[in-house]
């Protein structure tokens, strides 16, 4: 069991969880995990190199050697990720990579794999891990636990709104399909399905606010 205090941040895609969890780690001053973010550079390097995701060997030892690094940009809220030492952070956050990475990271090697280097970011003074495992397989023992959650029309239309700002465009209804399809995914696979931890604080964020969100989480942890 992990000494160092961890706040999980558990839920589906849409929701909140990387701005919560970036806030959070602020606040606490902790280390910050986007587990989401590892599984989706390993979906990079995978695709890079032309590997079937039928090869679970192959998969395997992409996984145990994935040269990765994140890195917090000045002046920046988001943090950068470097995959064999180049900055991927625009295309890791591509609908065309979720969508590798959801697919992939049902795979039962590819999530033993990652399991430790996920757990290697549990560091003094404390960790805010976001993902949708986090809570109840890579940190089960962690004291502070939340679910987030929202409508499957809000999280769609956060998405768009998201697109937009990035200069690209979307639709609704496509948006919304991916959304639902994903979930059932996520929540349907083998291997780590997203469910609430037991222990987990659930909020639904669909009708809240940031600071309204981050509010409930601060309650949590001061209880």
């Amino acid at each position: 069991m992990s000494t160092v205090s961890i706040l999980t941040v558990d839920g589906p895609s849409g929701v909140g969880k990387g701005t919560v969890a970036r806030i959070m780690s602020q606040k606490k001053g902790w280390h910050l995990l986007d587990s989401g973010a590892i599984y989706r550079a390993f979906a990079l390097a995978v695709d890079a190199r032309g590997i079937d995701v039928s090869n679970e060997s192959a998969l395997e030892k992409i996984a145990q050697t994935l040269d990765l690094e994140f890195k917090t940009e000045e002046d920046s809220e988001l943090v950068s990720v470097y995959l064999d030492g180049k900055d991927v952070s625009k295309v890791l956050r591509t609908e065309k990579t979720g969508e590798m990475a959801s697919k992939i990271a049902s795979i039962g090697v590819v999530r033993a794999a990652l399991l430790h280097r996920q757990q290697a970011f549990a560091k003094e003074p404390g960790l805010v891990a976001d993902g949708r495992d986090m809570g109840t397989v890579v940190f089960a023992d962690a004291p502070f636990k939340v679910f987030l959650t929202a409508s499957a029309d809000e999280r769609a239309n956060r998405r768009l709104k998201q697109l937009q700002n990035q200069g690209s465009e979307g639709i609704i209804s496509q948006i919304l399909a991916d959304v639902v399809a994903r979930d059932e995914r996520d929540s349907s696979r083998k291997h780590s399905p997203l469910k609430p931890a037991k222990d987990a604080l659930t909020i639904d964020t669909t009708e809240l606010s940031i600071d309204e969100v981050i509010t409930k989480v601060m309650t949590l942890m001061e209880k």
